[in-house]
């Protein structure tokens, strides 16, 4: 029987042995391809955010990036607090999950958040001085980045 110190690791859960699983690269594909700068951050976390038009629908599209992660079946809040707004968004689907990737050992998760059309202009970053992300019993602070 042969036997691979790699493998062993791995079994173990050293980071550096583990090879890249088809998981890991659809996660770190997705990571890589977030052309948008970070909107805000917080002690372990990076949320990149934009808003999108579809349909005639508003919607911001939120990805964190870091230590946070999430199963749920009942859906997210995003509570938008600054000099001029102070707002609460609820999730666009009540049923998601964070993305695991064994190799940056991060994990990323995307929720999109339902705006009226009146909101999108008040959603920037010099006018929203904090978010906060409530999903199940965890809540993540986040700063936005100026």
């Amino acid at each position: 029987m042969k036997f691979s110190l790699d493998k062993i690791l791995a079994a173990f859960g050293n980071i550096r042995a583990m090879e890249r699983t088809h998981v890991d690269n659809h996660t770190e594909d997705i990571i890589n391809a977030i052309d948008e700068e970070a909107f805000a951050v917080s002690e372990q976390n990076v949320l990149f955010a934009k808003t999108s038009e579809l349909g005639g629908y508003f919607y911001v599209i939120t990805i964190v990036v870091g230590s946070f992660k999430i199963k749920t079946i009942k859906g997210a809040k995003l509570a938008l607090k600054g000099a001029e707004i102070d707002l609460v968004l609820k999730s666009d689907m009540d049923e998601f999950e964070s993305d695991h990737s064994n190799v940056s050992n991060r994990y990323i998760t995307r929720i999109d958040f339902q705006i009226e059309e009146g909101d999108v202009a008040k959603f920037d970053k010099n006018k929203i001085e904090s978010l906060t992300l409530s999903a199940k019993k965890q809540e993540v602070f986040f700063k936005t980045i100026s």
